[in-house]
């Protein structure tokens, strides 16, 4: 499906525009259309959405606040390319960390907190339904609130700051890298977390933490994968 300029749309202003070159951008990047590494030029971006360079750089700051782009100096910005032992080192420092946090969220989690996690696994069921562009990207993105709102839970504000960076990378990972038909496994799984936590049973949700996150790191498929060129990822005419 083609996609029209960015230019041509009745939007507000600059900021409008950037925000839509990002979506589309980003959906190209989470399908695996632009592979990792791909240069994403300031000046072909403009041209292909039909805006000012100033404007193409601001949604590629964007990306690259959420860790999908990476900007280098004199060089450009670049599709964020992990590498299989970045990924593995994300998964790592999980292991290091989130059992701390379970740990913690057992001695402090509420009948409140306990009714979010349920609300949060009926939304993730609900996105496990559907179908189209943007399910895979949802599913991601749900998998990792959870996960941040156990270490909402644990109430330890440095440990949910370090959380909040691994989740972006684990997410970047798990878009670029994952297997397909994973997400209702992991759902199952944190129902099990939520069931051990509201038990408060501090040695199987530990145990649990971690199984899911070899879980995560197993369903990862970190061979090399050829892109299109920015053009055709997007789906743009010629």
């Amino acid at each position: 499906m083609n996609i029209a300029r960015v230019g041509n749309d009745r939007m507000d202003g600059a900021e409008d525009r950037a925000q839509a070159i990002h979506d589309h951008l980003r959906d190209a990047i989470v399908d695996r259309r632009l592979a990792p590494g791909a240069k994403l030029s300031e000046s072909e971006v403009g041209a292909l959405f039909d805006v000012s360079r100033t404007v193409a750089r601001s949604a590629l700051q964007m990306l690259a606040f959420e860790g999908l782009v990476r900007s280098e100096r004199n060089r450009g910005a670049f599709v964020a390319n992990p590498s299989p032992e970045e990924a593995r080192q994300v998964f790592a420092s999980r292991r290091l960390i989130e059992p701390a946090i379970a740990t913690e969220a057992c001695a402090r989690v509420t009948q409140a907190d306990i009714e979010a996690f349920a609300e949060h696994l009926r939304e993730e069921a609900r996105l496990l339904s559907e179908r189209g562009p943007n399910a895979r990207r949802a599913e991601i993105k749900a998998s990792g609130d959870f996960h941040l709102l156990l270490a909402s839970v644990g109430g330890n504000a440095i440990l949910k700051r370090f959380m909040e960076e691994l989740i972006a990378r684990s997410s970047l990972v798990i878009a670029l890298y994952g297997k397909s038909g994973a997400s209702s496994c992991g759902h199952g799984e944190h129902e099990g977390i939520l069931a051990a936590l509201r038990d408060r049973d501090v040695q199987r949700l530990s145990g649990l933490v971690l199984h899911h996150i070899d879980h995560l790191e197993a369903d990862l498929d970190l061979r090399p994968k050829d892109g299109l060129a920015l053009r055709d990822a997007l789906q743009m005419p010629g």
